[in-house]
């Protein structure tokens, strides 16, 4: 039991003693408000903290806007215009990853310290239907991983708005064994997504549920759940822009993996090689407070009988001789 709490390895806000951890904190309102949010419908919106946002945020529009052929490629749907992983060399996009407020308060929220470990940028609505993140990339303990949104422009219904299903990342979480599917033998790495996708639309349907559009301000942002069901909507407006800028988040003490291509019982993690965007270290896979050890790792995620690698004997290298794997 640490500090008084029985479970540290449950984020704070699905912790069964919420109420009593939170008041031990004894936070401000306006986190105890996020804290709630996040809990009961599996978001919450807030205006970053950051008083040289609107500067950065007119910096990476600039640098990254598309050409107006590509602009004109992605309305005809021959084009994806996000920009994964654009940290590296963009310095704007790194601060807002690496908030230094953001990061104090999903500490608290979730009860461990977090790094982000990747961005997305988005000059346009993403279109992409409802999923869950957690289906993707996730942790153990579960639940250290969260998103968090935030709008470069002002969005509104005709340029694509988030949406996402309030309450959704209460329902129950399903893996690979649920949806009797075996990733290690799917002819193409992560073949089967297109399961979890008629999943999650059946979910949606059984349980009525309506989505919700977040038509955000310049500067607002959301946290969400990494269990949320949430997508972009439709841009009604192909000619407009949509900027955005997405965090994902993972937390200490964790060992990170993607439950896609992972059927544990079978003996195949796809374990993930993390870098803190903040620092630019690689963050070790732990549990318990130890770390996973690197022959383990080399030998639940290798490739699989149909040939797709999983984990380049490379990267494994990298990381022994302690330098950057991604």
């Amino acid at each position: 039991m640490a500090d008084g709490n029985p479970l540290p390895g449950v984020p704070l806000i699905d912790s069964p003693f919420f109420e009593e951890q939170l008041a031990r904190l004894d936070p401000e309102a306006e986190v105890k408000r996020i804290a709630t949010n996040l809990r009961e419908k599996g978001f919450a919106v807030l205006d970053f903290p950051d008083p040289e946002f609107s500067r950065r945020a007119e910096e990476i529009k600039s640098r990254y806007a598309p050409s107006q052929e590509h602009f004109a490629e992605w309305r005809a749907g021959k084009r994806d215009l996000r920009n994964q992983d654009a940290w590296r060399d963009d310095p704007n996009i790194r601060s807002v990853a690496a908030n230094a407020a953001i990061l104090r308060l999903l500490e608290t929220l979730y009860g461990r310290p977090t790094f982000p470990f990747q961005t997305l940028t988005f000059p346009v609505g993403t279109q992409q239907p409802a999923h869950s993140d957690s289906v993707h990339f996730s942790a153990v303990p579960d639940g250290f991983m969260c998103g968090v949104w935030v709008a470069l422009e002002d969005i509104d219904t005709e340029n694509g708005p988030l949406i996402y299903y309030p309450g959704s990342h209460r329902w129950p979480h399903f893996g690979n064994e649920h949806i009797g599917i075996n990733a290690w033998h799917q002819p193409t790495r992560g073949a089967h997504a297109v399961s979890y996708r008629w999943l999650w639309d059946e979910l949606v349907r059984t349980n009525n549920a309506q989505p919700e559009r977040f038509t955000a301000k310049k500067g607002q942002a959301i946290i969400w759940h990494a269990r949320l069901l949430h997508g972009g909507d439709k841009q009604n407006d192909p000619m407009r822009t949509r900027w955005s800028q997405v965090t994902h988040y993972y937390f200490r003490d964790c060992s990170y993996y993607t439950p896609l291509y992972s059927d544990p019982f079978y003996g195949n993690i796809f374990f993930r090689q993390i870098v803190d965007i903040g620092t630019g270290e690689p963050v070790p896979n732990m549990i318990s407070g130890r770390e996973v050890p690197l022959w383990f790792q080399s030998q639940a995620i290798h490739h699989s009988p149909m040939g797709w690698v999983l984990m380049p004997l490379k990267r494994l290298k990298r990381k022994l001789m302690g330098q950057p794997v991604n």
